[in-house]
């Protein structure tokens, strides 16, 4: 999928570029497999923002992913491919031979017509899903699951692909997109390839309106703000954070500090931390 450039009538269509979108073919949600995103602007249930910056953006249904595979040696053929306004991967719309259809998400080289399956002795091919156990190693791996049965959780985003290293007794070691080295149970189950939409890396947005669309809101810096709003604030002028290291507006050191715990339960997991020499 490749960028366009647009020219530049306005300050904000200079810097702009957006997907060409080759890839999709299909246009309009399945009616069956959408459901309604309810908004909350970032608020938990007592009507507290717990999570700044969001809020608006453009109405959307959500696209009903099943991220399980759990329909076992049955192929399905790939309807179109289509743009999910939830995610950054695209989505590919499948037909079982049942005449059931699901959403998964989109690997790179899938088209129209092709055949995807999940199935222990399934083939080597984009989009189709297997236990780790039967996947050779050095494979480019993508929808990865966490824990056997309860779906993908890893390795879903644009462009994303995991490596398979090696299997060792009943854990594999797999390399995230991170760099960091993991053990998963060799029973989870995942899909073959990398996820498609490489381009969205690249695409420069232009204005921050094409943002505010997206539900995100304004950022503000600290050190603009009053010094009862923020540690970085007050002072006349530009004035440093005064402080050893910057602080996030509740006190606590950012930018750098490391704040998972030591004693973490998932560390026996992880073979090579992603910032480790």
């Amino acid at each position: 999928m490749g960028i366009k450039k647009f020219k530049p009538v306005t300050p904000s269509r200079r810097n702009m570029t957006a997907l060409t979108n080759e890839e999709i073919t299909k246009v309009g949600a399945e009616k069956k497999l959408v459901t309604v995103l309810k908004k909350n602007a970032g608020r938990n249930n007592s009507g507290k923002i717990t999570v700044r910056h969001h809020g608006g953006g453009s109405r959307r249904k959500y696209r009903i992913i099943d991220f399980k595979r759990n329909k076992l040696d049955m192929p399905a053929t790939v309807i179109g491919i289509e743009y999910d306004p939830n995610r950054t991967a695209n989505i590919a719309l499948v037909e079982y031979e049942d005449g059931e259809r699901s959403y998964i998400i989109a690997p790179l080289g899938l088209k129209d017509g092709d055949k995807v399956i999940s199935s222990d002795k399934a083939d080597i091919k984009p989009g189709n899903c297997l236990p780790i156990n039967n996947i050779p190693v050095g494979t480019l791996i993508y929808n990865i699951e966490l824990h056997k049965g309860k779906g993908a959780q890893l390795v879903r985003s644009a462009g994303m692909s995991a490596q398979l290293m090696a299997k060792e007794g009943k854990y594999a070691h797999v390399r995230m997109p991170s760099g960091e080295m993991r053990l998963i149970s060799v029973e989870c189950k995942a899909c073959i390839g990398q996820v498609g939409n490489l381009d969205h890396e690249n695409v420069s947005l232009g204005k921050a309106g094409r943002k505010r669309h997206m539900g995100i809101r304004p950022t503000v810096r600290g050190s603009v703000m009053n010094p009862n709003d923020h540690p970085h604030g007050g002072g006349e002028g530009k004035a440093p954070v005064g402080h050893a290291g910057p602080l996030t507006p509740w006190g606590k050191p950012a930018l750098g500090y490391k704040t998972r715990k030591a004693n973490h339960r998932t560390n026996k997991y992880i073979v090579k931390r992603r910032n480790s020499k």
